[in-house]
């Protein structure tokens, strides 16, 4: 009987499996592979070694400044969007007056796709009838007109800010965890004394430890695949400012380098493993908060 039973889980387990193997293993063993080759499409792949990678780290500077930008866009997603996501969380989370029309506004961005948000966006930072200059000119500055995504000094900025919204997503795991803390806690927190501030660091956040984390690697990775906003905004210029590892990726592509192009979607695998490593040690992520 246990033998039969037994079978029936392996039976139940290969339709996932082959999915997995399907879409998911041979992709990304496709990837790696043919990321050791000289490979147009058309004519089969030519084994040429490390050419690719050598190609990528000593051409041009195009890494540097990708990895750099993704640096930095990382740092914006884990010390801004993150908490600020996970502060309307604790907003929404005390429902104070109005809470239900923040978790209304605030959930919107999570049904529009972020090609729309990316047109969105131009309009607002369009130099002659953007919403964001019209404002800065209503309040003094007459002559201000600046194409924020053409202008090299103000591009990476307005890049980072189209993210802002998508906050939601911390938001949204953020909550589920905070709802999900037992009552009982906070109160007997309370009868023993505990202030505010110290429910919240005591019981609040180690129990949201999870969520965060998940948050940090949900962002950071989100900024190693960024791009579609870059591509329906600046296009990786003005320069390179705006420049990142997928559009790379993109160039390798249309040009029909799709060895160079594998190579350089290798190295996002890699890094987006690093990410999920790094971030699970850091909040400790593989333990019990009951430990």
């Amino acid at each position: 009987m246990y033998k039969y039973n037994k079978l029936w889980v392996y039976l139940f387990i290969v339709p996932t499996l082959i999915v997995f193997l399907t879409f998911y293993f041979v992709p990304i063993l496709t990837v790696f592979t043919t990321g050791f080759t000289e490979w147009n499409g058309f004519n089969a792949p030519k084994f040429v070694g490390f050419d690719n990678y050598k190609m990528i780290f000593t051409d041009d500077n195009s890494i540097t400044v990708s990895l750099m930008n993704l640096l930095k866009w990382s740092l914006i997603a884990t010390f801004i969007h993150v908490p600020f996501g996970a502060l309307v969380a604790f907003i929404i989370f005390k429902q104070p007056f109005g809470w239900r029309f923040v978790r209304g506004v605030f959930m919107i961005p999570n049904v529009i796709a972020v090609s729309a948000w990316a047109i969105i966006y131009r309009f607002i930072f369009n130099d002659q009838m953007g919403l964001l200059n019209n404002f800065i000119r209503k309040i003094g500055f007459s002559d201000f007109h600046t194409n924020w995504f053409f202008d090299s000094q103000y591009a990476f900025s307005a890049i980072s800010l189209t993210w802002v919204f998508y906050a939601v997503i911390v938001t949204l795991l953020v909550l589920s965890d905070l709802m999900a803390i037992p009552k009982e806690l906070h109160e007997a927190a309370k009868i023993d004394g505990a202030t505010e501030a110290q429910i919240h660091w005591r019981i609040n956040f180690p129990l949201i430890r999870g969520s965060l984390g998940t948050s940090v690697i949900l962002s950071v990775i989100a900024r190693i695949t960024m791009f579609e906003a870059i591509f329906l905004t600046t296009k990786g210029g003005p320069g390179n400012s705006t420049y990142n590892i997928s559009v790379m990726l993109y160039d390798g592509i249309i040009n029909y380098e799709f060895g160079y192009a594998n190579a350089v979607a290798t190295i996002m695998i890699i890094l987006g493993i690093g990410v999920l490593a790094i971030t699970t040690k850091v909040f400790k992520m593989n333990k019990s908060v009951y430990n």
